[in-house]
């Protein structure tokens, strides 16, 4: 595996099953009173966290799904912290529901309203940056998903041609304006030092889900 700028690899593997990934990580969580466990999935662009959270969502009934791209929307890729504490975490955190409208939501007229009911069981917020050091006094548990960069890149391109109708040579330009931002701001924030969860986002192929120990801070290895 080939990894991005910075990053420790994560070892050794074990291949596990979904329920038992998502059981791991709500015991790691604890019982909070009154709120649900908040479960940030943090990673690369492309690295596989939404698939992540879609698949441990659909293992915990009741759960919800938060993706910082929603808060982050025409706003700025990286400069979102105030909007996801205030409008999202802190509410979860204080066992509200949540009903937040971004402001450029509103500047662009887009509809709707970022959503989730009061008494979820577990809300995973997933996206690059999920997990970064302005909101984890307001997080339970952090998972870092370790991916293949070059893989994270073809399924960067591939999505943004295919879901969101850029050509090529847009989707191209498009990512590495990202990862201009995305990579120092990664390398500075270093998310993988806090994880209590290393999961592969590129494994290859097999039933399950790929954990690897929680040991990717200085001096662990």
């Amino acid at each position: 595996m080939t990894l991005g700028p910075d990053e420790p690899p994560a070892g050794p593997w074990q291949r596990r099953s979904w329920p038992d990934v998502a059981a791991a990580i709500l015991a790691a969580a604890g019982e909070p009173a009154g709120r649900p466990r908040l479960i940030a999935i943090d990673g690369r662009g492309g690295g596989g966290k939404s698939t992540l959270a879609a698949n441990l969502a659909r293992v915990v009934p009741g759960s919800a799904v938060v993706h910082t791209d929603d808060v982050a929307w025409w706003h700025s890729r990286f400069g979102w912290a105030d909007l996801m504490e205030s409008g999202v975490l802190a509410p979860l955190h204080a066992g509200e529901a949540v009903s937040f409208r971004p402001p450029a939501w509103e500047r662009r007229g887009r509809d709707g309203r970022i959503e989730v009911p009061a008494g979820c069981p577990a809300v995973f917020v997933e996206g690059v940056g999920a997990s970064r050091r302005e909101v984890t006094h307001l997080l339970d548990v952090c998972v870092w998903v370790q991916s293949d960069f070059a893989e994270a890149e073809r399924r960067g391109l591939a999505r943004d041609i295919t879901d969101h109708g850029l050509d090529p040579a847009s989707a191209r330009r498009e990512w590495d304006e990202w990862m201009a931002e995305e990579i120092p701001f990664l390398s500075a924030d270093r998310p993988w030092e806090r994880a209590d969860f290393v999961v592969s986002g590129t494994p290859p192929a097999g039933d399950g889900v790929l954990t690897a120990p929680a040991n990717l801070a200085p001096g662990v290895r």
